[in-house]
């Protein structure tokens, strides 16, 4: 339950202003959404400036990370070297690895190859010329927590590979398009789907984006088989991740039995995702990690 705040009471926000005179007209707006049956987030969600600039923070050194693992990353290199690097570099510069222990999970970076759809545990699995690998870190600075992912094409990749790589950015891009301040997140996900449909290629149901920086996962959950006009409003101050995983073939996937992480394709075609994660602005949205 939400405590009710006087006029001129200091805002929820942080700012030291008074509430009239800061989130007053805003919360009028969001609740007169929330009485039309829409879903809407709650303030605790809804990241405060100060929040902001942390989290801001924790997304330099991941995007740091992913920089130093593009410069790296070729043929002969191992997940388990991915996973080295990333540990070792995200703690040079002050950060945690997020993956590492959360939930039980064994590393500090998630390595996705070919048909591996995410969740990927690093090994001494060598990288091989033609294949593609998806690398999703994420950061731990001072409590907050940024989250991205990318794809990277080893040596001399297959057509069908580099298009599906070069189709499932696309969809991100389309997707990020449509995170506009009081929009839904229906808008973003139709975008997704859309494309990569219309391309020939599926997206997993399952499994999707979520909200972050105070936590690892928060709310809301972001899927990318939704409708227009549905789903949760976009309300300025939300965070969450884009990261559609897009597969050659069916849409159909499943967990490894014998860690009980690694997820992959029903029919063993290759798989692709990027990920960023997302601030919803007064006018428009902002990239926080990529």
């Amino acid at each position: 339950m939400i405590h009710k705040i006087g006029r001129n009471d200091p805002c929820w926000c942080g700012s030291g202003k008074k509430y009239k005179l800061c989130h007053e007209a805003f919360d009028a707006k969001v609740d007169s959404y929330r009485k039309k049956g829409i879903k809407v987030p709650g303030r605790e969600l809804l990241k405060t400036p100060e929040q902001i600039a942390g989290i801001k923070e924790s997304a330099k050194i991941n995007v740091a990370v992913l920089d130093y693992v593009a410069e790296h990353i070729k043929a002969g290199v191992t997940t388990n070297d991915i996973n080295e690097w990333v540990d070792r570099v995200t703690r040079e510069m002050g950060g945690i690895p997020a993956p590492l222990d959360y939930e039980g999970f064994p590393k500090s970076v998630c390595t996705s190859i070919n048909d591996q759809v995410c969740h990927g545990i690093p090994d001494d699995t060598v990288l091989c010329d033609g294949d593609i690998i998806n690398v999703d870190v994420s950061t731990i600075l001072n409590g907050y927590f940024s989250d991205s992912s990318r794809m990277f094409c080893i040596g001399k990749v297959s057509p069908e590979k580099e298009r599906l790589v070069r189709v499932t950015k696309e969809c991100v891009e389309l997707g990020l398009k449509e995170v506009k301040p009081w929009g839904f997140l229906g808008d973003m996900s139709q975008a997704v789907h859309d494309h990569a449909v219309a391309n020939g290629y599926t997206v997993v149901r399952e499994i999707g984006g979520h909200g972050v920086g105070l936590e690892f996962h928060e709310e809301p959950w972001v899927g990318y088989n939704g409708k227009r006009g549905t789903d949760m409003l976009l309300v300025p101050g939300l965070m969450f991740t884009i990261e559609p995983m897009v597969n050659a073939g069916c849409q159909e996937i499943f967990v490894d039995d014998e860690n009980d992480w690694t997820v992959y394709t029903d029919d063993g075609e290759p798989s692709a995702q990027w990920e960023i994660q997302v601030l919803v602005t007064e006018d428009g949205a902002e990239v926080i990690s990529w």
